[in-house]
């Protein structure tokens, strides 16, 4: 079977490093891929939104499956233009992408489905948004509506920071189009998990447990940022907060789109915030976070290309569960120094194969490319450097002391990734 798997990250460097191990791929592909992923894969240089070339290289170069990562591309509807063909693809439609292409889409279908969240309130006009502020309860959460790569949530401490929060988003548009629209919502307490799972809307496979490292810096301090590390399995997520999230979030999510006329076939993440008065959605990924999928498939046993093949193909009944390495995974995120501000590329990356050669040590590209025999940074969040171990402890022992093989220029990485599973 030949495979495209579409991205660039490192998320799509986990999936092509997997789907390779499969009995069914003979040859994977990646597009655009970087530098890490072209150890797996033969690289094409094509955008991943670049629908139009996707489409002619799959029909030109006979793809049997073609495997979407990041969520730009499902946004844009090459689900629906590849169905269009007959071509066997892995992702869902655009009309359910809105999920996480629109929060504020994603906002009001949870409020009709029954699924436990934050209150909310949605504005299209600045000044409303920040009347609405002057008398509310501090922290705030402060959301800009569209896609902005995992940046484009704010919790304001107080009304002067979401004021000027507000003002970012929607007038200075820092997040162009995305901050059209805003959604402010009441600020849940609790521990964050993600939980993944598989679905072709009549069947759902779960995948391991999670739990990501969103600040930029060490206990949790800092901006956002597209993730700085995680770690699987979750001990706060037991098999009854699973249960719960699986029937009140997952599934009611799920027949919402269906009672729309909506069929959801892919992978759905639901990040959760587990309070006391039980799990409530903060939001849903319509494909693999990144870097949890860093942390899970390096666990997972089952054959990865055949469970996304059922799924696609809406045959997933063929599965209960998916098999799973008893061992902990952690994933730590390698970043460029000023991330997830301006940060410099170009910068020599060393230790990479003393760091890939130790045991149970997987190295992630995220962004890099190559430049004669180096590989140099080309991007913010550069590497993740997963290591297995028989518990957390030893997990984050080993995956560190690869990390610390690694070195270049301005290298940033937090240094307490897991921290919340020894706790």
């Amino acid at each position: 079977m030949r495979v495209l798997v579409i991205g660039s990250g490192g998320r799509e460097h986990a999936l092509a490093w997997k789907i390779a191990q499969s009995k069914l791929a003979d040859k994977v592909f990646c597009a655009p891929g970087n530098a890490g992923i072209a150890q797996n894969a033969e690289c094409i240089d094509i955008p991943a939104d670049d629908i139009t070339r996707l489409l002619d290289f799959v029909k030109s170069e006979k793809i049997d499956f073609t495997i979407v990562g990041p969520e730009a591309p499902l946004d844009k509807g090459i689900v629906d233009e590849f169905n269009k063909y007959g071509l066997n693809i892995f992702g869902p439609v655009k009309e359910a992408a809105r999920l996480e292409a629109s929060k504020a889409f994603a906002k009001e279908l949870m409020r009709e489905s029954g699924v436990p969240t934050a209150d909310f309130k949605i504005f299209d006009d600045a000044e409303r948004a920040i009347a609405y502020l002057e008398n509310q309860k501090y922290p705030l959460v402060i959301k800009a509506d569209g896609l902005a790569a995992g940046k484009g949530v704010v919790i304001a401490e107080n009304k002067e920071q979401a004021k000027e929060t507000v003002h970012s988003i929607m007038k200075d548009k820092i997040f162009g189009h995305a901050g059209n629209r805003v959604i402010i919502e009441d600020c849940l307490i609790g521990e964050e998990a993600s939980i993944l799972v598989f679905t072709d809307s009549r069947q759902i496979i779960p995948l391991a447990s999670s739990q990501d490292h969103k600040r930029v810096f060490d206990a949790d301090k800092g901006p956002n940022t597209g993730g700085m590390g995680a770690y699987s399995p979750a001990p706060i997520v037991t098999k009854a907060v699973f249960a719960e999230v699986l029937e009140k979030i997952i599934q009611r999510i799920i027949q919402g789109l269906a009672r729309r006329g909506v069929i959801y076939k892919g992978v759905l993440y639901a990040g959760v915030m587990l309070t006391q008065d039980g799990p409530k959605a903060l939001e849903f990924n319509v494909r693999f976070g990144d870097p949890e999928t860093q942390a899970i498939l390096p666990r997972l046993k089952t054959d990865l290309l055949e469970v996304m093949l059922a799924t696609a193909n809406a045959k997933l009944s063929r599965y209960k569960n998916l098999d799973w390495d008893s061992r902990s995974c952690v994933c730590v995120v390698v970043a460029s120094g000023g991330y997830p501000g301006d940060y410099q590329k170009g910068k020599v990356i060393n230790g990479l194969d003393e760091a890939g050669k130790m045991k149970d040590i997987a190295v992630f590209h995220a962004g890099t490319k190559k430049e004669q025999d180096k590989i140099v940074t080309s991007g913010g969040r550069v590497l993740g450097v997963s290591g297995l171990g028989d518990n957390i402890k030893q997990a984050i022992e080993k995956t560190y002391q690869a990390v610390e093989k690694i070195d270049f220029e301005g290298m940033h990485y937090r240094k307490d990734i897991g921290y919340r599973a020894v706790r």
